[in-house]
């Protein structure tokens, strides 16, 4: 049975991962009788969000305490992901993608990637085995590899991508890009998804097309 890493950013759309579209993936990764690791950083999120709210509290939170909640306790620092012992990763969204594994959010077209993020994607693609990314994430990707990505049809974020050397291809919620050359799935999940059953759709046509490039 191949094992594939899930990196999370924290737990809630507004200052972690999109739960809908992690707990999906999980899904669709244990439909497909793949075996799944969790990981992420081990710091504090960048701000902490009311969920109820949507605005910022004055809390301070982990990331990786609060990527637990998700992964029911089953998850691991991302400094212990090695590329090596595992067959591709997937990043699922939330700002978690843009506030956490990286500055998007706050420094926009100029953000920088989180390191150890960085270190991980560089060592999939230097291995060539796939990544897939949802929603926001990759946004993340394509500032590490000149790859083709989609985030759904948002023509400002397009222009950023294609501005960091990536190219940047409009898809729906039941659609993904993907790039063979860097063996890169992207799926817009809640960037264009109206709804929890369209992201199931988006997630499992991701998982589908990363057990594609797989076998390739």
């Amino acid at each position: 049975m191949k094992n594939i890493a899930v990196v999370l950013s924290g737990c809630g759309v507004f200052d972690g991962s999109e739960i809908h579209e992690a707990v999906l993936t999980l899904l669709a990764l244990s439909k497909n009788e793949i075996s799944y690791e969790c990981f992420a950083p081990d710091k504090e999120q960048s701000e902490v969000v009311n969920h109820l709210t949507r605005k910022p509290t004055n809390e301070t939170r982990n990331v990786l305490v609060e990527s637990a909640r998700i992964a029911r306790g089953n998850i691991k620092p991302l400094a212990e992901l090695k590329a090596e012992n595992f067959a591709a990763v997937i990043f699922p969204g939330g700002t978690g993608a843009i506030k956490n594994l990286s500055d998007y959010a706050y420094e926009g077209a100029s953000f920088t990637v989180d390191k150890d993020i960085e270190r991980v994607i560089l060592e999939f693609h230097s291995a060539g085995k796939p990544i897939g990314a949802l929603c926001i994430a990759p946004m993340v990707i394509a500032k590490i590899i000149n790859a083709e990505v989609t985030i759904g049809n948002d023509k400002t974020k397009a222009a950023e991508i294609k501005s960091f050397g990536s190219t940047h291809t409009n898809k729906d919620f039941n659609e993904v890009a993907i790039d063979e050359k860097n063996r890169i799935v992207t799926n817009p999940c809640y960037m264009v998804a109206e709804n929890i059953y369209q992201v199931s759709i988006g997630a499992e046509a991701t998982v589908e097309a990363i057990l594609g490039l797989m076998k390739r």
